[in-house]
């Protein structure tokens, strides 16, 4: 089988920069702060493929350069260095289909934006960075597919209560703003609005941190069910082990922006190799 999404040397710095950088830096060193130009290196050569209808996690404790990988693939930060490459079977207009062999990042801004709203959808940790809090739950699925290009009202408002439904939002709350909903169901409007598209990559950044347990584990039920149901090809980041176990078949783990372990998420959480990973996964037990 043939991946989807190719990542090959993706590295972010904040900061000038210097021959040092990478060098002094890394898991190897203890710190992603170059002791020479203070400059922070957020993440470093990531390398991965993710598979069609594959589910990949990527795990590490804050400031790791987990969710800096995620931002950085779905282009609201601009990378260092690095090539991205998405390789799709026709599952949009062919105006938007990106050329398989072209580095993604090397497109202008207006080619960059159609081909993340076309083929990718994110839900953020904080759902102020996913929605427009003061615009109605259906306005916000139908501000994602008019930037997809639909321009019928009742076919976006159709589709918008389909996805309420299918996410568990009561759908006669279609015309409510998500500032009046709770924790779990505003990440719930935000998944209805990633899939609204039906893109062929999902990102997701810690989407359950910060809310009740109960309500977590009904978030990651939905999650897997819709993942099942769709195959769409998703990348799950997360500090939170339990939730790489629940959703992922392999998984990689990351320090200091550095991908210090990889492979299957049941062979990462019951024999880690890695002395980070064993620290990782003994906090867990």
């Amino acid at each position: 089988m043939k991946p989807i999404l190719q990542v090959s040397g993706l590295t972010k710095r904040y900061g000038p920069g210097c021959p040092e950088c990478l060098r002094r830096t890394g898991a190897l060193h203890e710190t992603n702060q170059c002791p020479h130009c203070r400059s922070i290196i957020a993440c470093r050569e990531i390398t991965f493929d993710l598979f069609p209808g594959e589910v990949l996690g990527i795990v590490g404790e804050s400031g790791s350069g987990k969710s800096t990988v995620v931002r950085l693939l779905h282009f609201d930060d601009e990378p260092t260095q690095g090539e991205f490459r998405i390789k799709l079977n026709g599952s949009a207009g062919a105006a938007c289909n990106p050329d398989p062999g072209r580095n993604l990042f090397a497109l202008g801004a207006f080619e960059r934006r159609q081909i993340r709203n076309a083929h990718m959808g994110i839900v953020y940790q904080n759902a102020r960075m996913g929605l427009r809090l003061k615009v109605s739950a259906g306005g916000n699925i139908a501000e994602r597919l008019l930037m997809a290009g639909w321009r019928h009202v009742g076919q976006m408002r159709q589709r918008a209560a389909e996805l309420l439904i299918a996410t568990e939002v009561p759908v006669l709350r279609i015309d409510e703003p998500p500032q009046h909903f709770s924790g779990g169901m505003q990440q719930r409007v935000q998944i209805a609005k990633a899939l609204s598209t039906r893109p062929a990559v999902l990102l997701l950044d810690e989407v359950t941190t910060g809310l009740d347990v109960s309500v977590q584990a009904r978030v990651l039920d939905l999650i897997r069910s819709l993942q099942q149901e769709t195959g769409v090809a998703t990348i799950v980041v997360s500090h939170d082990l339990g939730v790489i176990r629940l959703l992922t078949s392999r998984t990689i783990v990351m320090r200091h922006g550095c991908i210090v372990e990889q492979g299957l998420s049941d062979q990462i959480l019951e024999d880690p190799q890695h002395p980070y990973t064993q620290l990782l996964v003994n906090s867990m037990l």
